[in-house]
């Protein structure tokens, strides 16, 4: 009997998998259904996705977003769109996917977006165009292969093996036979859970279990891609929930995924999404750090621990052995070496233990084989192999020390995790190769357009983008008015914190096989907030929440009273903030890391006073449109630390070759933090506030201040502090 209680290999589960998450429309039948009368353009489908919502009517940049995708898909061309908040560029790019043959990719960075398309905007767009299709669109759902249970794994699994004994023999261990840590326990429930949901679950998707269940759980359960023996030589393989998701997506209209997998994709020369001809990147702005994410790699004594155990049974003990000797020299190897960037070559101990590792890796796959049909566990064995390769192809990459990699030792705190790690210096190149080829790309986000332009974005993207051409005279008399460098009073009107005209869009660029769009925002940012910059405040220069600073934060918390999301460079900084505003007020005030973020976020949007504290990973995450929101204030401007290995080698990349990293690497990378974290503020047409900025360097930084500032929507710009805090009291009246 297998672990499910069922006959092994032998076992055939009865559950059907959905084929797609709105419908059963097959190949064919999808095509009949577009063979009917004329095929309605993008722009028709827009109008019917909108005259389905009660009162809703098509916004200007919704349509013209929607136009020119299809100018461009016609064409041939590839787009940026700059969409801001509350464009509606969802429907915008779902609407003419639909007019296109085959299946159109989605993906997005965040599981947030992820789900909205899902669960919400594309059923809605189903029931509202299917009268005017003529049928009912289909969507579908791809994610990694990890993501899904795996039966193989499950059926290979016992109780009586934990994660890090899982691939023992029984007499390795005394007294013969493997036990879990904590025999019985929570992990051993979980997983007895999971066979249970395995017999009744349509997809194995774990986003799907609820409960869910921990990471640890979930990996003795789930399999790799590179570990998978693939659908014909696995005994679950035509009952796989994996190899059924592929198959829906490939049958659907419109293929949802995430960056990291289409990164995975690109890297795999593309076998893992379905053919298609267009594809759409939703918040375009995260893609060339998730295909440098997936690029990267990283050696941890700990996993040639575990690799080891895993092959055991398969190698001869002294080849073990070797193993077990190559993981002991890297821990060596790590103890000693500082954290940071290596820039002068592999340290002698790092340099031997991973020579070490790629003899003794080479040695174990010659001695495993190649995986064959006949093999009497083919999945354990490539499990094995997989993971024998991924170390020594990460050893050999080490030791070739090559100019586009870049190298570090990394660290945490507690000292619990201790990593060798390498990464492509720039994913331009990779992108420029895999990305576009044979598909017609739109990549769009609300910030794409950094310093007023998007050619920027467009390098980073791997598009040949032109230098910034001079300005037209017309452009040159606008910069003259409105220019960075006057007083405000000098200017007539209002001072907009980009430098712009009020609803004024970004100029368009283009490339070779390529252009942009700035469709702007129905927002009136002009009107509905105001960018206050305390120049007034010494430039930052220690870590944490100078005294001045804290002091000004202190001032506008309590004109508002609360409803403050406080975003800061560092934990010790918000800390110090959290601490002060609770000694010197009555307001709640909830920190980052001391409850779960979800619940803090809800707690936030529902007690009308109070502040939310953080770090980085709210300044992307956080949607609170309404009142509870009024205030939001940025400690610093978010450049990287100097200690971000990626980072640092490429602006010496660019210093080395002539240019300023400062300005090439690390102002591009503060102007997208900053214009995420300028975005939490105005999430709805109702929406009024004030974003506080409590670095000078904003306004007082001639080089960099303007390019940040024409990275932001256009608010109504002030350096006067009693001008911010009248604005909050009257806010905290109202």
């Amino acid at each position: 009997m297998g672990a499910l209680g069922v006959g092994g290999a032998g076992y055939r589960r009865t559950v059907t998998p959905p084929r797609t998450a709105t419908g059963s429309a097959t190949p064919s039948a999808r095509a009949k259904g577009r063979r009917r009368g004329a095929r309605p353009s993008g722009t028709e489908l827009l109008a019917a996705a909108v005259g389905a919502v009660p009162g809703g009517a098509e916004r200007p940049g919704q349509l013209q977003m929607t136009t020119a995708i299809e100018e461009c898909v016609a064409g041939g061309e590839h787009l940026l769109v700059q969409a801001g908040t509350g464009t509606g560029k969802s429907l915008a790019y779902l609407a003419p996917a639909l007019t296109v043959d085959g299946p159109v990719v989605v993906s997005t960075a965040t599981l947030a977006l992820q789900s909205q398309l899902v669960d919400h905007d594309l059923p809605r767009l189903a029931d509202a165009v299917e009268p005017v299709l003529g049928r009912r669109p289909t969507f579908a759902v791809l994610k990694g292969r990890h993501h899904y249970l795996c039966l193989a794994r499950l059926d290979n699994s016992t109780e009586e093996e934990p994660e890090d004994t899982l691939f023992d023999a029984p007499a390795a261990r005394p007294g013969g036979g493997t036990k879990w840590l904590g025999e019985a326990g929570r992990l051993g429930k979980q997983v007895e859970r999971l066979r249970d949901w395995a017999e009744k679950t349509a997809t194995g998707d774990r986003d799907e279990l609820d409960p869910g269940v921990d990471d640890q759980a979930w990996r003795l359960v789930s399999m790799p891609a590179r570990e998978c023996v693939g659908a014909t030589r696995c005994p679950f393989g035509q009952e796989c929930f994996a190899e059924a998701s592929r198959a829906r997506a490939r049958e659907a209209d419109i293929v949802v995924t995430n960056h990291s997998l289409l990164a995975v994709d690109m890297l795999a020369d593309r076998h893992i999404v379905p053919p298609h001809k267009l594809l759409i990147v939703d918040e375009a702005h995260e893609l060339a750090d998730r295909v440098s994410s997936a690029a990267q790699a990283e050696l941890v004594p700990e996993l040639i621990d575990r690799t080891t155990r895993r092959a055991r049974t398969l190698l001869r003990p002294e080849t073990a052995e070797a193993l077990t000797a190559a993981g002991d020299a890297l821990a060596v190897g790590l103890a000693e070496a500082p954290a940071g960037r290596i820039t002068a070559g592999l340290p002698t101990p790092l340099r031997e233990a991973c020579t070490l590792l790629d003899a003794a890796t080479r040695t174990a796959l010659d001695a495993i084989g190649d995986v064959k049909s006949d093999d009497p566990d083919p999945v354990r064995k490539q499990q094995a192999k997989a993971a024998l390769d991924e170390l020594s192809t990460t050893a050999q990459r080490l030791l070739e020390e090559a100019d586009h990699d870049v190298a570090w030792v990394e660290k945490n705190d507690s000292g619990s995790r201790r990593a060798l790690v390498v990464a492509p210096l720039s994913v331009a190149g990779t992108l420029a190769t895999h990305l576009y080829d044979e598909r017609t790309v739109v990549a769009t986000s609300a910030t794409l357009a950094l310093g007023g332009r998007f050619d920027t974005v467009a390098r980073a993207l791997g598009l040949d983008a032109p230098p910034p051409a001079p300005p037209t005279p017309a452009a040159a008399a606008l910069a003259a008015r409105t220019g960075p460098g006057r007083p405000a009073a000098e200017i007539p009107g209002r001072r907009l914190a980009g430098d712009v005209t009020p609803n004024a869009v970004v100029p368009a660029t283009e490339g070779p096989g390529w252009r942009s769009l700035d469709v702007g925002s129905p927002f009136d940012y002009a009107r509905q907030g105001i960018l206050y910059v305390a120049a007034h405040l010494p430039r930052p220069s220690v870590s944490g929440l100078p005294e001045a600073a804290g002091e000004e934060l202190l001032g506008l918390v309590e004109a508002l009273g609360g409803r403050t999301l406080g975003l800061f460079s560092s934990r010790r900084a918000a800390q110090q903030a959290a601490e002060l505003v609770r000694a010197r007020t009555d307001l709640p005030v909830l920190l980052q890391g001391e409850e779960a973020l979800p619940l803090l976020v809800r707690r936030f949007r529902e007690e009308r006073a109070s502040c939310l504290f953080g770090v980085m990973s709210l300044w992307q995450g956080v949607d609170v449109p309404g009142d509870a929101c009024q205030l939001v204030v940025i400690d610093r401007l978010p450049f990287p630390r100097p200690d971000e290995p990626l980072a640092a080698a490429r602006a010496a990349a660019v210093d080395a070759g002539g240019g300023s990293g400062f300005s090439a690497v690390s102002v591009p990378i503060a102007a997208v933090r900053l214009a995420q974290g300028v975005g939490r503020l105005i999430r709805a047409t109702g929406d009024r506030g004030v974003v506080a900025v409590l670095d000078s360097r904003l306004e007082t930084a001639r080089g960099y201040g303007p390019f940040l500032r024409r990275s932001l929507p256009p608010f109504w710009y002030t350096t006067r502090p009693e001008v911010a805090r009248g604005a909050l009291k009257r806010l905290a009246t109202s």
